[in-house]
Parts: C-alpha cells; sequence; structure tokens
C-alpha cells in the first residue's frame, strides 16, 4: 500500500524542493500553505507523515502538530524549519514531533528521514 505524505510550507519553493526529494519514491503527496489548510487536508488526505514548518500563517506548526498528535490515528509528523536553536528542535519535540529537520534542507537526509518514519 502506498503511504501519503502531505508537506506543509508557505515557500512556494521549499514546497518544490520538498517534492523533487520525494518523487520517483512511490508515495502520494499533498500539499498545504498555511496552518489551517494543512488539518483540513490531513483529515481529507490521511497522511501517514506530514513534513510541517513552524513559521506557518492561520497557525503556526506547533499548533498543527499539537493537534495532529491528538487525532485517534495520528501521523508521523517532521518538523522542517529555518528555526534552528537547540530550544526550538526541544519545543518542537515537546509539540510531538518525530523529528526535525532544519533548514536548508538536504535531499538525501529528508529522504533518509522519511524513509525511517515510513
Amino acid at each position: 500500500m502506498r503511504k501519503t505524505i502531505l508537506v506543509v510550507d508557505d515557500s512556494a519553493a521549499e514546497v518544490k524542493m520538498m517534492l523533487a526529494a520525494l518523487e520517483g519514491r512511490g508515495y502520494d503527496v499533498f500539499t498545504a500553505s498555511d496552518g489551517e489548510e494543512a488539518i483540513t487536508q490531513t483529515h481529507l488526505c490521511h497522511p501517514d507523515l506530514v513534513l510541517l514548518d513552524i513559521v506557518l500563517p492561520k497557525r503556526n506548526g506547533y499548533q498543527v502538530c499539537r493537534e495532529l498528535k491528538g487525532l485517534q490515528s495520528p501521523p508521523k509528523v517532521i518538523m522542517v524549519s529555518s528555526k534552528n536553536q537547540e530550544s526550538d528542535r526541544f519545543w518542537g519535540m515537546k509539540q510531538g514531533a518525530d523529528q526535525y529537520i532544519t533548514k536548508p534542507i538536504d535531499r538525501k537526509i529528508l529522504a533518509s528521514a522519511v524513509e525511517q518514519l515510513l
């Protein structure tokens, strides 16, 4: 069965890069550009994994992560952010993230993290 990934980022360039890193790996990939859309897409496509930026319009990634992790069948969450301080990573993990990757994103690191969680 194909795994589903939701990419949530308000930067079109970042979304494009993440899609390129996942292309050809057999995933069904959906996107959202803000926190509200991320929640809506989660209920529509039931992703196995969410790649989630922290700084988003309408609802930040921390809030989205907490809501996703409260679902009956929560997806795995990889926070993907330019916030690279130890306290940022700590707070992301405290909200329920399974992994935390800092930007700029290395495609191989991203692909490896996704494969590891799925």
